[in-house]
């Protein structure tokens, strides 16, 4: 049979939280060092910071389902961690909490992003898709050096991902058709939706994300265009 040519791609959308940046280790530092100035050594930082992204979905799932009017995601940060500071006894002033809610802007990269993100641009324009607003995304993505030819994602499109508006909104604004992004992503859940909508796929492994535990969207797994252990690894696989 005839060898079935991929539709060329013209533009890369990076997933940003657990793709691109380790936000595990990243959260569990900052609340380390707040539980450190508040004397409650009783709070484990790692746990804190997977209950912090437990309630993630549940929070995005109010504007999902149009409970909600569309909502920045550094707002639900905020909303999200006085329910846990309240689950803890915990009680800091408005603008401790203000800025331990702007942790999610202060994430870490994982080691090959930086490197990676500079191969794969020297072919390709990039993008954020992200569920992370501009302000967020940018503080990030400057603070780690990662540079975009646009910071995209959910504020852009008014939808978060994985609703089928958030993909196809980002290739409409891109100019392009759905099958002419790839997303770049860490999570089979992600790509699922984005495969759904006609975007090519790309996978990269991130065993640690959840600190070496079984990703929860493992069950998903799929057979995507590429699949690669980090950014350098696909930029090679892609011809970067």
């Amino acid at each position: 049979m005839p060898e079935v040519k991929m539709p060329a791609i013209k533009v890369l959308a990076f997933d940003v939280f657990g793709t691109l940046v380790d936000w595990r280790i990243s959260i569990a530092r900052e609340a380390a060092a707040v539980f450190a100035r508040a004397g409650r050594d009783d709070i484990d930082p790692a746990g804190f910071a997977d209950a912090w992204r437990g309630l993630y979905q549940p929070a995005m799932e109010a504007v999902r389902s149009g409970k909600r009017a569309f909502t920045r995601l550094d707002v639900l940060n905020r909303e999200t961690l006085d329910i846990l500071l309240a689950r803890h006894n915990l009680v800091l002033d408005d603008a401790a909490a203000a800025e331990f809610a702007f942790a999610w802007r202060r994430l870490d990269p994982w080691p090959d992003v930086v490197a990676g993100l500079v191969r794969l641009r020297g072919r390709y324009p990039l993008v954020t898709l992200s569920n992370g607003n501009i302000a967020l995304t940018m503080e990030i993505a400057r603070r780690s050096g990662m540079v975009f030819d646009a910071i995209l994602g959910a504020e852009a499109v008014q939808a978060f991902k994985p609703t089928p508006e958030s993909y196809l909104r980002t290739a409409d604004l891109l100019g392009i058709a759905p099958h002419e992004l790839c997303l770049v992503a860490a999570h089979h859940s992600d790509l699922s939706a984005a495969r759904a909508c006609g975007l090519q796929c790309a996978y990269i492994d991130r065993p640690m994300e959840y600190g070496g535990a079984k990703a929860p969207d493992a069950h998903m797994a799929q057979d995507w265009e590429w699949s690669a252990g980090s950014l350098v690894e696909l930029a090679e696989a892609i011809g970067c």
